[in-house]
């Protein structure tokens, strides 16, 4: 896909119709002080009216043969989630002939926005950005970002921030989860939660509540238990929720922030000598491709990694064709519970009924 040739304002064209020197429409775009409050006010408005983009002027003078360049900022370069989604992001790009560049925050908010900035720095006409929602965290430079009317596109919501996502339905698809294993008859689940950093753990900890709303059972307090993203943070939580605890008293069922997380609570139960489902049902959350390469067989909600990448994608490659900033746009995909037997009836070693066909592995024919 072609940038359109010189259609996007410039910095000049904003300078010019505000009657100010491009360095001082540069000085707002960058926050600096020393531009008095009307004229800011004055050059913000002009910038908002005109679509100017600041770091997309020389983009939109490339040969035509060149397609667009747009970043793709991940959480964890290790994470087969962001991996997947990275993957489909470059096919797709691959086929609008637009270059896609890979950064990864590795959950530091500090290193997301050095990230941002760089490939800012680098020319790139928009990006793709997976945020560190730490409660700490400073998101001023994806709120200026949008006061620049720069493009970009979300893949987890940042409250307060007007931009396009592209996003699972976390909280519901978590609650179909745990309704699964109410309806096998679990009462004492537990629930392995992400890092703190992630709005889609804040969700699916939402989803296990809202499970539980429904029923005459009270989800106890030390049923959230806080582990992370990868497989020793399964295991550590798991080594912890199991080990030493009485048969009576521990959880049946457990759902998991991912299936990483999961992979490692299997490991820790298997460790312990505990079987799986007949003593501890457990599911997963994104379906990886790599479950079907397992001996062990994983309920795990499907997350559409590839249709997300995909549809983030071409949705940014849309709005750089636009020649004004276009409003943001809401694409939330449906999880779906993939059931391959390690959830059952308490006490139950038959696996689950209705168990999905196994899919064929990435590669093989």
């Amino acid at each position: 896909m072609a940038p359109v040739a010189d259609a996007r304002p410039t910095i000049d064209d904003v300078a010019r119709e505000a009657g100010v020197a491009k360095s001082t429409v540069s000085a707002v775009l960058n926050g600096k002080s020393g531009v008095g409050d009307a004229t800011r006010a004055r050059i913000t408005a002009i910038i908002e009216r005109l679509g100017y983009r600041p770091g997309v002027a020389a983009a939109v003078r490339r040969p035509a043969r060149d397609g667009a360049t747009i970043g793709l900022v991940i959480k964890e370069i290790d994470n087969p989630y962001y991996l997947e989604i990275a993957a489909a992001a470059i096919a797709e790009g691959r086929t609008q002939h637009a270059t896609v560049l890979v950064a990864s925050s590795e959950g530091d908010p500090t290193a997301e926005r050095d990230a941002v900035r760089r490939l800012c720095d680098q020319g790139v006409d928009g990006l793709i950005v997976t945020p560190v929602l730490d409660p700490g965290a400073d998101l001023g430079h994806l709120f200026d970002l949008r006061r620049r009317n720069f493009p970009f596109v979300l893949l987890e919501e940042v409250r307060g921030v007007r931009a396009s996502l592209v996003d699972i339905e976390n909280v519901e698809a978590s609650r179909r989860a745990v309704e699964h294993l109410l309806a096998l008859g679990h009462v004492r689940i537990a629930h392995l939660a992400g890092p703190e950093y992630s709005m889609h753990s804040r969700e699916r900890i939402e989803g296990v509540h809202r499970a539980f709303a429904g029923t005459p059972h009270a989800l106890p307090a030390d049923a959230i238990v806080r582990a992370g993203a990868h497989l020793e943070d399964g295991h550590r939580a798991g080594l912890a929720l199991f080990s030493g605890a009485d048969a009576a008293r521990r959880p049946t069922a457990v759902t998991c922030y991912n299936d990483l997380v999961a992979l490692g609570l299997l490991r820790a139960l298997r460790d312990l000598g505990l079987s799986v489902p007949r003593d501890v049902s457990v599911i997963g959350f994104e379906d990886l491709r790599l479950l079907d390469w397992l001996d062990a067989p994983l309920d795990s909600v499907h997350v559409p990694t590839a249709d997300m990448g995909r549809r983030a994608t071409a949705l940014l490659l849309r709005q750089l064709a636009q020649r004004a900033p276009a409003e943001p746009v809401r694409e939330i995909l449906e999880g779906r519970l993939v059931l391959r037997g390690s959830s059952a009836p308490p006490g139950d070693a038959a696996p689950a009924p209705a168990r999905a066909p196994r899919r064929t592995p990435r590669g093989v024919r």
